[in-house]
């Protein structure tokens, strides 16, 4: 392993070890707190333009297989690690970690302090980046930094859809429901979890028109998580709109942020983000707690103007299509996270009850959506 660095835009330096592929990495650096899940981060098409660090100490530990992809290819721009592990002595191991990000071109290092890393991020929020080799000067290296595009203002959900529609069977016994599914990258286990409970799944282009959606024979409407700045994706929002009161319409992640958008609610930029396995979330219809897993770095503004909403009571919004109101709040920062509507059938939630990787508290959540659905239909 050749020697190597990463470097933050306001000027911070980690020396570590390349391990990845060879060429430099350039995105937004973000952390996840997730203890497994690797090869299921890096495949998630919500990581695509971000450089992402591994908070376990060791990541590679049981290789990587096929069943784990989120998507058909790596997105991630980059990865940092403390201790990478390249074994294949698991079970379902069908590659060594490092040997399947080299062969994937992904630029990746190791041997970083990411505690002190972690902590920088914390307080300074989520920042450009960059991983070089020793032999680039820093102040070269700063210049590529500083030029790369920041997250906010992205549209980065073209380079992950589909580019013609794309039509899944179901995978298990339910309702026969055909679900149309905007695709501003999606994880396959969100898919999956549709299909196992008997619905047809219709994925298509994010620059789909609700025009012609209206035309097609389903049941519901889909939208899902994906990456990059929601404001960015005022046509995804105008097609949201065409489309809310049609068909139920149902948002994960993104889609939240994007149906919210679409009701008139505004977004904004989190200092560095929710992402990992260990989320704690209210339900405040139950009462209950759920540990989720998260990928956002952008929530939706309260219904007072407010990043966060500092009641565990299901306040309202009054927006353009009647009342929404609020399910689900994080109990970590106190951001939004789902709500309901009430004079039209929708809802959504900003975590991701598919938990590709992280714990099922909320798969249910998959079951309350196909029989919310099936009950309209």
């Amino acid at each position: 392993m050749s020697g190597g660095y990463l470097l933050l835009e306001d000027g911070t330096r980690f020396n570590g070890q390349l391990c990845g592929a060879e060429p430099r990495a350039l995105g937004e650096v973000v952390f996840t707190t997730s203890m497994s899940g690797y090869q299921e981060s890096v495949t998630d098409p919500s990581f695509a333009g971000q450089i992402l660090t591994f908070t376990v100490p060791h990541v590679g530990n049981y290789g990587v297989c096929q069943r784990a992809m989120e998507s058909d290819r790596v997105h991630v721009a980059g990865v940092v690690m403390h201790s990478a592990v390249n074994d294949e002595s698991a079970p379902s191991a069908e590659r060594g970690w490092l040997d399947w990000l080299k062969d994937c071109g992904v630029p990746a290092i190791q041997g970083i302090d990411t505690r002190t890393l972690v902590r920088h991020l914390r307080s300074r929020g989520a920042m450009r980046g960059g991983v070089f080799d020793d032999g680039t000067p820093v102040d070269d290296a700063l210049t590529a930094v500083t030029d790369a595009a920041p997250m906010s203002g992205q549209d980065l959900a073209r380079t992950v859809s589909p580019a013609e529609m794309v039509e899944l069977s179901p995978l298990g016994p339910g309702p026969e429901l055909r679900i149309a599914v905007i695709d501003t990258g999606v994880k396959d286990s969100i898919v999956e979890n549709l299909r196992l409970r008997g619905a047809t799944v219709e994925l298509h282009n994010c620059s789909v028109s609700s025009e012609l959606l209206r035309t097609r024979p389903v049941d519901a409407y889909f939208l899902a998580n994906g990456p990059g700045d929601p404001a960015a994706l005022d046509y995804v929002v105008e097609t949201v709109r065409g489309l809310l009161g049609h068909r139920p319409l149902y948002g994960i992640c993104l889609g939240h942020q994007l149906l919210c958008r679409a009701l008139g609610l505004e977004t904004y930029k989190l200092p560095f983000g929710h992402r990992g396995a260990n989320h704690p979330v209210m339900d405040l219809g139950n009462r209950s707690v759920e540990i989720t897993s998260q990928n956002h770095g952008f929530a939706v503004m309260g219904p007072d103007g407010s990043p966060t909403v500092e009641t565990d009571q299901p306040v309202r919004w009054d927006t353009d299509f009647g009342a929404a109101e609020l399910t689900h709040v994080s109990l970590y920062d106190r951001t939004v996270e789902g709500l309901a509507l009430r004079d039209i059938p929708g809802a959504t939630v900003q975590y991701h009850p598919e938990a590709g990787p992280g714990p099922h508290d909320s798969l249910h959540l998959f079951d309350r959506f196909i029989e919310s659905i099936a009950t309209t239909a």
